[in-house]
């Protein structure tokens, strides 16, 4: 079952495209990312979800409902968190986690004390006051005391230092895995991507080129490099699931994404005659970065 469905979904701000017939399917239960660059659509598609911005075109339905009809109801079942999340900066926390208190049905008080005990964060002071870590744990304390079904993520661990980031991050994925909750994680920070998640979908200019489970990713993208039989060889025919591809001289290389395992595929019979020929997995950081360079290179040809 899917906690989150979009088919063909859109949005544009006058001339601007910033979604395009995005299609996104979130099981739940998952643990799943939107990865991109500043700018890829991103927060815009969290938003749309949110119902804080209507689709222009196609369709969102979260929890079961057409995002556009997201009413009390639903709402206190999501929590959200955003690394520019507004809060009156007069408010002390104490205050912001009463009156979040009273939105959410679910609330369970003694999961707040447990989580102001292990964020550290100080009651009394006012947000203006809180360092940028103090305040996402604060805002992090709101999100999760309710038990969400679905926790939505705009790049909260920003700004943070390494250590808070990775115990931060590790505590967030512990109460969800904990209560079955689904986490909508964006982020453009692959290595943050590949220690929380479990799917991903590559988002670019508001367009999702690649949406699977990492582990399929992985599996499916492997570095092969050939060196021909001779260097005088003749201009090796590139396949359509060939990436990045490059020749120089007798040298070729490229990222396969065929479904079956590079292994079993007669390269010799792929490349021709071929001096020697070498396969390798790739992380998600180089798949990852080999079709953000495809992206850059279609953007600069059009």
């Amino acid at each position: 079952m899917n906690i989150i469905e979009t088919e063909k979904l859109s949005r544009r701000f006058g001339h601007v495209t910033a979604l395009n017939e995005v299609d996104l399917s979130v099981p739940n239960g998952s643990i799943y990312a939107l990865l991109g660059p500043n700018g890829a659509g991103k927060t815009t598609l969290l938003e749309t979800l949110l119902n804080l911005w209507p689709p222009t075109a196609g369709v969102a339905r979260v929890l079961g409902c057409d995002s556009r009809q997201l009413g009390p109801g639903q709402l206190a079942h999501i929590g959200y968190v955003s690394e520019n999340q507004l809060v009156d900066d007069r408010l002390k926390v104490a205050g912001f986690l009463t009156f979040a208190r009273g939105l959410y049905p679910t609330w369970d008080s003694q999961l707040e004390q447990k989580l102001i005990h292990d964020f550290e964060v100080p009651l009394e002071y006012r947000f203006k006051e809180l360092s940028r870590g103090m305040r996402i744990r604060a805002l992090f304390i709101a999100a999760l005391s309710f038990r969400p079904r679905l926790l939505i993520l705009d790049e909260p661990f920003g700004g943070l230092d390494p250590l808070m980031r990775d115990e931060l991050a590790a505590k967030v994925l512990d109460l969800a895995q904990e209560d079955g909750g689904t986490i909508l994680l964006a982020s453009h920070d692959v290595d943050e991507v590949e220690r929380m998640a479990d799917r991903v979908a590559f988002l670019e200019s508001g367009r999702i080129r690649l949406a699977d489970s990492i582990e399929s990713v992985c599996g499916r993208h492997v570095k092969v490099v050939a060196r021909l039989a001779k260097a005088t060889a003749p201009a090796v025919a590139k396949r359509e699931s060939w990436l990045g591809f490059r020749q120089e001289g007798e040298i070729v290389s490229f990222v396969t994404t065929q479904s079956v395992r590079a292994e079993s595929v007669d390269w010799e019979q792929e490349l021709g005659a071929a001096a020697s020929i070498t396969t390798a997995p790739l992380s998600l950081k180089e798949i990852y970065l080999t079709h953000a360079r495809i992206a850059q290179a279609e953007r600069n040809e059009s």
